[in-house]
């Protein structure tokens, strides 16, 4: 899973026109360690299923269908991420450390 979260985040940078891309070109989301530590499942199908996203067996395995999928779950746990105020405190340990 871990291409295709990078290809995306990139293609989201280049539409957006962030002139300098956050992310180190080395850098990897593994969308499925991420999962497991999130919604208890490594497996795509599964984590979506728990991340309250439709997964069709019939269409999975197919690049894009596999992509879109990953793309969605890694967007559905940075959101959760958020919503449990996640930014916030990483914002405030920032502060902490006399970090700008």
């Amino acid at each position: 899973m871990r291409r295709s979260i990078r290809v995306f985040l990139n293609a989201a940078v280049n539409r957006c026109g962030i002139k300098r891309n956050p992310f180190h070109p080395f850098s990897s989301f593994d969308t499925a360690t991420l999962a497991g530590l999130i919604y208890g499942q490594t497996v795509l199908a599964r984590a979506c299923r728990a991340a309250g996203i439709e997964f069709d067996n019939k269409a999975a395995h197919s690049a894009r269908y596999d992509t879109e999928r990953t793309a969605e779950l890694f967007c559905a746990m940075v959101n959760r991420y958020k919503d449990l105020g996640g930014w916030q405190l990483a914002q405030r340990e920032q502060e902490m450390d006399g970090a700008d």
